[in-house]
């Protein structure tokens, strides 16, 4: 079997919660929250690594009815992943979305977004954005996207993933994230969406016996990282351009005639991350272990050079 490595920056739990010390990034989290992905940026079930790794060492291909699919055996039962697994599993609801944007609507839209080179290049670097919008390409590139690294840098179907999103157009993300899995196979790169492949064989493999000390810690994103998203990137000129006005979550707006002031609403949040995804399996019912019983993998990173989208 290969030996085949986790990614500790790809496949993260987003974080959404709102605070006063992230006071400058509520439009974008209250847009992220609201948002039609914030399932598939939030799902966060236990991840049995010797599940994954499983997976990934049995994939591949084959095509049923002219549809594409990747079949693995886990534990001795065989696991069947398409586009429109993907799509149902995650609750993506984007069969008829775009699937990419043209060069030039890329290049206009960017440019709405406040990106500044004047360059023909297809590779565009997230630090030449203001924070929100820096906050929503790093959220997209960490969370969604099958990048193992260059995380300062994407491309154009990344480029037309965050923009259809931005405008409030339905991009096709379960294109985005089967083609990914489907790059990912010959020849195997690295353990791939992790939190999603955990979600897909819950669903499947509803009765898999939970493994000892197996458990690999899913990565998240943290408070900190809008401290990194204020800081500019080199030749940033700092100027800040907002969101687009559909992207502005209109606030609760109380009915006439209340004689008592509302109560104060919820501030959305995804905490406490670990218990966000709907389905209830043998994996994710029984009560809490011991965290010092758990054993982290020490590897070193791996580096994705084919196929990988930047």
């Amino acid at each position: 079997m290969a030996d085949l490595e986790f990614v500790k920056q790809h496949n993260m739990v987003t974080y959404l919660e709102k605070t006063k010390e992230n006071a400058d990034f509520h439009q974008i989290l209250d847009f992220l929250t609201s948002s039609l992905i914030n399932f598939a940026l939030t799902v966060s079930p236990t991840i049995y690594a010797s599940y994954i790794e499983q997976f990934w060492n049995t994939a591949c291909l084959k095509t049923i009815n002219s549809e594409k699919q990747i079949h693995a055996n886990v534990d001795g039962k065989a696991v069947v992943v398409s586009e429109s697994s993907v799509r149902r599993d995650l609750h993506l609801n984007d069969e008829d979305g775009t699937a990419c944007l043209t060069t030039n609507e890329i290049f206009e839209n960017l440019a709405l977004m406040g990106y500044e080179p004047a360059s023909d290049k297809l590779t565009f670097y997230k630090g030449l954005f203001s924070p929100q919008w820096k906050y929503l390409i790093h959220t997209i590139l960490h969370c969604l996207s099958s990048k193992s690294t260059s995380w300062d840098q994407f491309s154009t179907n990344l480029a037309s993933a965050i923009i259809c999103l931005a405008k409030g157009q339905k991009f096709n993300f379960s294109k985005l994230i089967f083609d990914g899995m489907l790059r990912n196979l010959d020849p195997k790169k690295f353990l791939m969406y992790p939190r999603f492949l955990q979600l897909f064989l819950n669903i499947q493999l509803p009765n898999l016996v939970i493994p000892f000390n197996d458990i690999h810690e899913t990565p998240k994103l943290t408070k900190k990282v809008f401290t990194n998203m204020r800081k500019p990137g080199k030749g940033f000129s700092g100027r800040v351009t907002p969101l687009f006005h559909n992207m502005l979550v209109p606030p609760v707006v109380v009915g006439e005639g209340s004689e008592q002031p509302p109560e104060p609403q919820p501030t959305p949040s995804t905490a406490p991350l670990e218990v966000l995804s709907p389905v209830t399996t043998a994996a994710t019912s029984q009560p809490p272990k011991d965290p010092s019983t758990y054993r982290r993998t020490k590897r070193g990173l791996i580096t994705c050079n084919m196929y990988n989208f930047h």
